[in-house]
């Protein structure tokens, strides 16, 4: 199969798609990550269709909504029976194929879902990494937590352990041991998957040092946002609404940044052109770059994700590929793309046919810049909370308790400072977007449309009754 190209996934965690120095992030340096964009091309308005880990990264796998995966929300311990997973059919066709980092986050946490070689990282199991934290730890069995400052925490600190042992360099360490040591007879699909800038918030010192210095934004409120009581005093390190300021504000938004560059160096080491990936396979590599959801780090006085504002849902979304495709050079599409586009698109450049029941469709137009019918919008999800609708220039959200609704136009209002849904102005639109959720939901279990209006109260569970 010498005309497959190989394919190399970067799948960041909690990665907001503002955070990148191509998009004129006024302090944080990612130009490794720039240098995909800069070979290819980035899109701007790319969105995770629900905002949490498990949900994300069912779409990432399989190409399908929230609503056709079941997960619409953040439940543990859901089994998930598919069998048509991007790395199966991959693997179908030919491919070696390797997840390497942070785990998928599914149930049961050993299920390979496709991947032929599984090396990870999960701190909830038994994992790859933990196996090789106690050969060179043997007394510590906390590992990255040790610290007291953990999974969701705004807190942060310098890692406190040798640089080797952080989770970013390990992740890097086994994905270059992959690929030298792969089949060289087929071509591979691999996912290198990080637990940054997933909290704990803890950079290597330099890195966290680097962003103390240089300072960093403030958090942007919009005239709608509501501050938790007091300040947030007496609410603990992890939760869902946030007042920080002074050194709190500069350390937590400093240890999100320094992983991100910490991270940025890393991947250096997989795309450097002495003896990077291009070097192994003659540049015969298509490389991607995501993120399963974003980070609210404070804005809207709001901490962690699973909201539908641009901080949670946007993401991150890079593509190069070799020459022969086509792909533009230092291109940026706008279209609504999510993460149930990537299983279609690999597939695309690998010439393998998609399965039913794929939600997605092929970037490579796009990428191309071909003229192409699209999608209109993308929908985003998050139960118990709200659906979404948004096409990357104007923003619908629908509150399900309440019936509350918010309208943003992210152009000229990319912050969502001001919430126009009861302007009389916007009331032509409202309604045309309202009409079109009441579409989309028409016919789903939790009873949210009679097809004529939207229905709050209803129930709204994580895993989607069948």
């Amino acid at each position: 199969m010498p005309d497959r190209p190989n394919i190399l996934i970067f799948m960041t965690e909690q990665h907001r798609g503002d955070c990148l120095s191509i998009e004129g992030h006024p302090v944080l340096l990612t130009p490794n990550m720039d240098e995909i964009a800069g070979a290819g091309v980035r899109f701007s308005r790319a969105y995770t269709s629900c905002p949490s880990c498990i949900a994300a990264r069912r779409t990432f796998l399989s190409g399908q909504y929230p609503s056709t995966h079941g997960m619409v929300g953040y439940q543990e311990g859901v089994e998930w029976n598919i069998t048509d997973t991007l790395p199966a059919v991959l693997s179908d066709a030919g491919y070696e194929t390797a997840w390497i980092g942070r785990s998928m986050h599914q149930f049961p946490h050993d299920k390979r879902f496709g991947f032929e070689h599984v090396i990870s990282q999960d701190f909830r199991n038994p994992c790859a990494y933990r196996e090789y934290f106690q050969k060179h730890r043997p007394d510590d069995w906390e590992g990255a937590y040790g610290t007291g400052v953990m999974h969701n925490d705004w807190t942060a600190r310098p890692w406190h352990l040798e640089e080797d042992l952080h989770p970013t360099n390990w992740t890097v360490h086994e994905a270059l041991r992959f690929l030298r040591d792969r089949d060289q007879s087929r071509p591979f699909f691999l996912v290198v998957s990080f637990l940054a800038a997933h909290p704990p918030l803890v950079p290597p010192a330099f890195y966290l040092e680097r962003y103390i210095r240089t300072g960093v934004p403030e958090p942007v409120i919009g005239d709608w946002a509501v501050p938790p009581p007091n300040h947030g005093l007496g609410m603990g390190v992890a939760p869902h609404t946030v007042d920080l300021r002074g050194e709190a504000l500069l350390c937590a938004r400093a240890g999100y940044y320094g992983l991100l560059n910490h991270l940025d160096d890393q991947i250096r080491r997989l795309l450097n052109p002495v003896s990077g990936v291009d070097r192994m396979t003659g540049g015969n590599t298509v490389v991607m770059l995501t993120s399963d959801h974003g980070e609210m780090l404070g804005d809207h006085y709001l901490w962690r994700k699973s909201v539908p504002y641009e901080p949670s849902a946007r993401i991150p979304f890079l593509v190069r590929a070799p020459e022969r495709f086509g792909v533009r050079v230092g291109a940026v599409v706008d279209r609504p793309v999510g993460l149930e586009d990537v299983m279609p698109t690999c597939l695309d450049f690998a010439g393998v046919a998609v399965p039913g029941g794929v939600d997605g469709r092929s970037l490579l137009p796009l990428l191309r810049g071909e003229e192409t019918p699209w999608r209109e919008y993308l929908h985003i999800e998050h139960a118990p909370l709200h659906h979404t609708l948004t096409d990357g220039n104007e923003k619908y959200i629908w509150f399900v308790a309440d019936g509350r609704e918010q309208f943003f136009h992210l152009p000229e209002n990319p912050d969502e400072r001001f919430d126009v849904a009861k302007h009389p102005r916007d009331a032509a639109r409202v309604e045309l977007w309202r009409k079109r959720l009441v579409a989309e939901l028409k016919g789903r279990p939790e009873g949210f449309s009679d097809g004529e209006r939207l229905i709050p109260g209803r129930p709204y569970p994580a895993v989607l009754a069948r």
